[in-house]
Parts: structure tokens; sequence; C-alpha cells
């Protein structure tokens, strides 16, 4: 793996194999920041879909794909976005005998960075389901008659009715932070799974507009949340699952919980 991380730098775009650009992140340095160490009150998954994944076969004929990539939240480090865009498009002038070969690979140098096993799952053009669009479950709070003036997280706005106790799942599409490197937006679709009091809307609504300048990486906007939410409104179960948008052709998904196993990869309308 690269020693130097490649966010925010003028870098070359090697074209083949070359698995030192993989930069790993460790999740410790932002968990620190949210009080978090020992037993994480969440588990979950991150969810990448690589949508520009392009091989040669070994006759070099071009194939394209796309790749589905799910790292375990609880894996010791992340991968960093833009270095796994750089040892993706390193596959595009190298050749395989065929796309399981490939993601052997990826599989292989993956786990190496993250330090646990990672999936890779790679989807053809004739894949069932590969222009599947759908919407978040539940109600979109996007429709509340909230004044926003705040744009630095808030969890103040976050609070919940204790007398009322309700299973229900809420979601926004208007979720937009910043990288915490380049200051580039990282802009998305959250949804909110919970059993307990029930949440205020306008005020949850308020509460996700407040991460609008908020500098953080993906996954670690989403376990702020989930700190947050569980904190402030007492969820008894509670999910937050983040579906962003695309950026260098990847789109981060991270999903944590405390009582749901896994999150379906559904490709959001701006997916």
């Amino acid at each position: 793996m690269t020693q130097k991380n490649p966010l925010g730098q003028t870098t070359a775009y090697p074209e083949q194999y070359s698995p030192d650009l993989l930069y790993a992140i460790a999740r410790i340095d932002a968990r620190k920041a949210l009080g978090l160490g020992g037993d994480l009150p969440f588990h979950g998954t991150d969810i990448w879909n690589a949508w520009e994944l392009a091989w040669l076969r070994d006759n070099g004929l071009p194939q394209v794909a796309t790749a589905e990539i799910s790292v375990a939240a609880d894996s010791v480090n992340l991968v960093e976005s833009k270095s796994l865009k750089l040892y993706l498009g390193s596959f595009a002038m190298t050749r395989f005998e065929s796309a399981a070969d490939l993601a052997a690979v990826m599989t292989r140098d993956l786990t190496a960075c993250a330090g646990t096993d990672v999936t890779v799952v790679i989807h053809g053009p004739s894949a069932p389901d590969s222009a599947a669009v759908a919407r978040m479950p539940g109600h979109c709070i996007d429709d509340r008659v909230a004044a926003c003036d705040t744009y630095e997280v808030a969890p103040e706005f976050l609070s919940a009715n204790t007398d009322e106790l309700v299973t229900e799942d809420l979601h926004s599409d208007l979720l937009r932070s910043l990288c915490p490197v380049t200051n580039q937006p990282d802009i998305g679709s959250i949804l909110i799974s919970y059993r307990g009091p029930r949440i205020d809307r306008e005020g949850l609504l308020r509460y996700i507009v407040s991460y609008r300048q908020h500098q953080d990486f993906h996954e670690a906007c989403v376990e702020r949340m989930f700190l947050d939410i569980r904190e402030r409104c007492k969820a008894e179960q509670l999910t937050v699952y983040a579906r962003y948008q695309r950026r260098g052709g990847i789109d981060i998904n991270p999903f944590r919980s405390n009582f749901e196993a896994t999150a379906p990869n559904t490709r959001l309308w701006r997916q």
C-alpha cells in the first residue's frame, strides 16, 4: 500500500495493476473524536459501488463491469476513496483470464488494506437488476417546514416524545457534508430506522441539514449521527444508513445498526 495519502494531491493514473496505490486510514482516529473505544455500540458495513471498472481479457479485448465492495465496520482501517479509484483504474490495461480472477485479486488486496475480510462481487452488464432504482423506505421528512440557519453539527435539534413509542423509517435526501481534506461536498440520502420514543421530524431534519458544512468522512458522519440520535432520542433499536452520490465513479454507503444484521445495496434515484 502507498505510504502517502493521495487525497488532495496531484497524482498520476497508472493503467497497469498497482496494488501499492491503496491507502489505509485507521478508523480509530475518527472514533476517538466521537468518544468511541473498545466495544462499539453498533455493527455495520461500508458498501462501496464502483461503476467504472474495466480490464482486458487474456486476448486483449476490453471488459467492463461494476464492483460491489463490502467492508465490515469493525475493520481496523477504511480504504481511502481516491486511492481506491486509482487502484481500480490501474486494471484498465491489465489482463485477466476471467472476472473471477480479477475479483480474487481485488479481494486479496482490499482485505490486506482494511485489515479484515473484504467481500468483492463483480456485476457484468447482464446482471439481474443491474439498472434497478429504488427509494428509501418510510416517510421522507423533507416536506417539513423547518427554518434552517445552522450548518455545523447541532445535536441539540434532536428530541423525541417519550410518551409515544413507535417503530418507523424516516429518510431525507438533503444530506450534505464536506471532505475533511479537499473540502469537496459529499451529497446523499440518509435513512433512520428505529423503535423508541417518536422522534420530532422537524428537529431531525434541522439536525441533518446541520451537517451541510461539517468536515468529516462519510463513515464518521454516519457514526456521529447514530450516537447523537441514540443519546438524544433514546431509541431502543436504531439503524442509520447513508447512500452517498458517486464521486470518481464510486459511491460510498455506510450502514450502522444495533439491531439489523445487513443492509440492502439498493441504488437510489441519484446514484
